[in-house]
């Protein structure tokens, strides 16, 4: 109630909240459809302002450090008692992330020299640590824009500091930033990683097999070692689960070189004049 001797106003009564600004809706289990929505249509949006018409996504673990960091990881447990022969096994994993630098270097400064207005085959890659930090880094180094498709985690995922800052995104759902990572992928390079590498790995397998990816999709399995210990799909073959020409969608490697000119040709081939992300 008003106090004696004033009209009421609008201001004195509760004015309703409007639905897009109510955050209780908003973060409820009503509200979630309008949440995933928005993991679409802002990156969408996002993605049309900044001309990126197509990306290199690079796939790894989040866990791989680079040479100077294992090094000094290494000195530290000689010095200090620690576990060394784990830090000798992260060292010898850090040549991957050096690895996925240069090859992300060499590819951005390769795109970059391309003819057109667009943005043409960015570095995209989880956004994180590890290999996806290399990406980042390597596309950094080159003065390339490229892009970090972060997730919400409890551990591990944190946002690398070389992604454009107007590139950098924080997905709530899984498969809103796999539909992210795989719409406008134009090539992947899968470097070892744990469960989540193979998961993006399979799940592009998986469109490309079945042709719901519409479009060529060179794809790079790179460390050969660590992939054959990890998984044997000629056992698929052998046990009739998977025909032996599905063995023919990717490409193993363990060179910067031949990774380089594997995905540069494909690219050549495909997609130099078909800029777009269609699935």
């Amino acid at each position: 109630m008003a106090k004696k001797g004033r009209t009421i106003t609008d201001t004195d009564l509760e004015k309703p909240i409007k639905a897009y600004k109510n955050l209780e809706f908003m973060m409820s289990r009503s509200g979630r459809g309008l949440r995933i929505l928005s993991e679409f249509l802002e990156p969408e949006a996002r993605f049309e302002r900044e001309k990126i018409s197509d990306t290199i996504v690079f796939f790894g673990s989040a866990r791989i450090s680079s040479d100077e960091e294992a090094r000094q990881a290494l000195a530290d447990a000689k010095k200090n008692g620690g576990d060394v022969a784990q830090a000798e096994r992260a060292l010898g994993m850090s040549r991957f992330y050096e690895e996925a630098r240069a090859l992300s270097c060499r590819l951005t400064a390769w795109s970059k020299g391309l003819k057109g207005k667009a943005k043409r085959f960015v570095i995209c890659t989880g956004g994180g640590p590890g290999i996806m930090e290399a990406a980042n880094k390597g596309a950094n180094d080159a003065k390339g824009h490229n892009v970090g498709l972060n997730i919400s985690l409890p551990f591990e995922q944190h946002e690398n500091p070389y992604i454009s800052r107007e590139l950098a995104f924080d997905f709530h759902y899984f498969f809103m930033r796999k539909f992210w990572f795989a719409y406008l992928a134009k090539a992947v390079v899968v470097f070892p990683g744990g469960y989540g590498t193979m998961d993006e790995f399979f799940e592009l397998l998986t469109l490309v097999s079945t042709k719901k990816m519409g479009k060529p999709m060179p794809i790079v399995l790179y460390g050969t070692e660590y992939w054959n210990d990890v998984f044997n799909l000629d056992a698929m073959v052998k046990y009739g689960t998977i025909s032996a020409s599905d063995l023919d969608l990717f490409y193993r490697t363990d060179s910067v070189d031949d990774a380089f000119d594997y995905i540069s040709k494909k690219l050549s081939e495909h997609h130099i004049d078909n800029p777009g992300g269609a699935m």
